[in-house]
């Protein structure tokens, strides 16, 4: 996708393919240089296209992860994978065709070289697992599958890259230095204080149960086929950062995981699954949890959402197939004002959390989502001068005095203030912090919320004593 930066060129893309299980998602973590796709023994665990920014040395690229290729037709779902790795293959501007040299030329390698030999002049036959003599066979038999000269490599210990690198040079101009850039993606927030730059993408995680339509959502908004849909369960594995536009603001979509209950999570796979979504969660700057409107709002809706809640992230409820409410109004009616009145009772400390219905598969009511997601992202970034805190500080004092504490003197509310955004969070310094108790702290949430219009984001509410002038100065005689 092209960056967010006009006044520099899209990147060249590299694209990572071959069949499943020989490490192109060992060697697309080496050369984004983070763990960024998961890694398992199970074959076929990549099933979307990941992208991410990475470098070797002194060329930058994009570089594409994608799903291993196989031979099934149809609308199978290898099938449908293998239409987006020959998608990915036939976009990039330089295909790295990686063998497992350890296991040799295998008859499914083989078909796959016949279909690259076409765009030869873009390829680059890598052979990965050759640390050691294990994999001299392999990278012998490499020779004959007519796409020249293969790299031996070893993606898990960083063995080879510099003869990659060299064969990449010869597709892929170097970086001037001034494009050197700081290792890193920009857009990913880690709650720290920070302006709302509009250049900046705004990290937008779309999570929730399996087979609700996050995939779906996600290809409705930008318009194109981006993620792996279908009627099974799970088909999300790694969470997809897809680059888009809304109005001329960059966004980053990400599409996760379906999150499961914990005690249905055995797999080791799926539990990796999970805790991609997890890290998502903690990065975003709005969550929007996926609901089905057939089944909305599930034991497991309410633990996704209190995990945004917790991790300070601001959250938006969306619907979807609230087409299959169409035809009973009346059903329809009660859905929603039990969605309303259980997410009231769920999340006292967030109230009026946004929520959004929707069908993404037509497209119906989906123009109401992303105002929403900016309303409630411009809400999660409010700030409120100090002075006008404390004139409210003061009148809370005396429309609602703090309870006297156990020893029987009054508890002083002397100063607040906005420590930061991005949740807002507020440190009230208190006389006698341990004795005013949590009701009261709550009723302070709660009129701050209404006060200053903060509805649907958490707020966090924190209290200090303040400090003794006089402590640690020696006693005058």
């Amino acid at each position: 996708m092209p960056s967010a930066d006009d006044r520099r060129p899209p990147l060249p893309t590299v694209a990572i393919v071959g069949r499943p299980n020989v490490g192109k998602s060992t060697l697309f973590n080496r050369l984004v240089g983070r763990r960024r796709a998961i890694v398992d023994d199970t074959p076929g665990v990549t099933r979307d296209i990941r992208e991410a920014p990475a470098q070797l040395g002194d060329l930058a690229f994009t570089l594409l992860d994608t799903a291993g290729w196989e031979t099934a037709g149809g609308e199978a779902l290898e099938a449908r994978m293998r239409r987006f790795t020959e998608r990915a293959v036939d976009s990039a501007d330089v295909v790295l065709f990686l063998l497992d040299a350890r296991a040799g030329v295998l008859p499914l390698d083989e078909s796959f070289a016949g279909w690259l030999r076409k765009r030869a002049d873009k390829v680059i036959l890598v052979a990965n697992k050759c640390e050691g003599r294990a994999g001299r066979q392999g990278l012998a038999e490499a020779h004959g599958l007519g796409l020249g000269e293969p790299i031996p490599v070893s993606a898990e210990h960083g063995e080879g890259l510099s003869d990659l690198h060299e064969a990449l040079a010869r597709h892929i101009q170097p970086m001037a230095e001034e494009e050197d850039e700081a290792d890193g993606e920009p857009g990913e927030g880690d709650g720290a204080e920070e302006d709302d730059d509009p250049s900046r993408p705004l990290l937008l995680a779309i999570v929730g149960r399996p087979n609700v339509g996050k995939s779906t959502l996600l290809n409705r908004l930008v318009g194109e086929e981006r993620v792996l849909t279908g009627p099974e369960a799970g088909i999300t594995r790694d969470a997809i950062r897809v680059e888009w536009e809304w109005k001329g603001r960059p966004i980053r979509l990400v599409d996760t995981a379906g999150m499961r209950r914990r005690s249905r999570i055995e797999a080791k796979l799926e539990a990796a699954s999970v805790a991609d979504t997890l890290d998502t969660i903690r990065l975003a700057d709005v969550a929007v949890v996926v609901l089905d409107a057939a089944n909305m709002l599930e034991k497991q809706d309410l633990a996704v959402a209190g995990w945004v809640i917790e991790e300070g992230r601001a959250l938006v409820i969306a619907v979807n197939k609230t087409d299959l409410l169409a035809d009973d109004q009346a059903a329809a009616s009660r859905a929603w004002r039990k969605l309303s009145d259980r997410l009231e009772a769920s999340f006292a400390q967030v109230k009026d959390v946004p929520i959004v219905g929707f069908s993404a598969l037509t497209g119906r009511g989906l123009d109401r989502l992303m105002p929403k997601v900016f309303e409630t992202y411009e809400i999660w970034n409010r700030r409120v001068p100090t002075p006008k805190l404390n004139r409210w500080l003061r009148e809370m004092e005396t429309l609602h005095p703090p309870p006297l504490a156990s020893n029987g003197r009054r508890i002083r509310l002397r100063f607040i203030t906005q420590i930061k955004k991005r949740p807002p969070t507020f440190v009230v310094s208190v006389s006698q912090p341990e004795e005013l108790g949590g009701d009261y702290l709550r009723f302070l949430i709660n009129r701050l919320r209404d006060d200053f219009g903060l509805p649907g984001v958490p707020i966090r509410l924190t209290m200090r004593k303040p400090k003794n002038p006089y402590a640690g100065r020696a006693r005058k005689r």
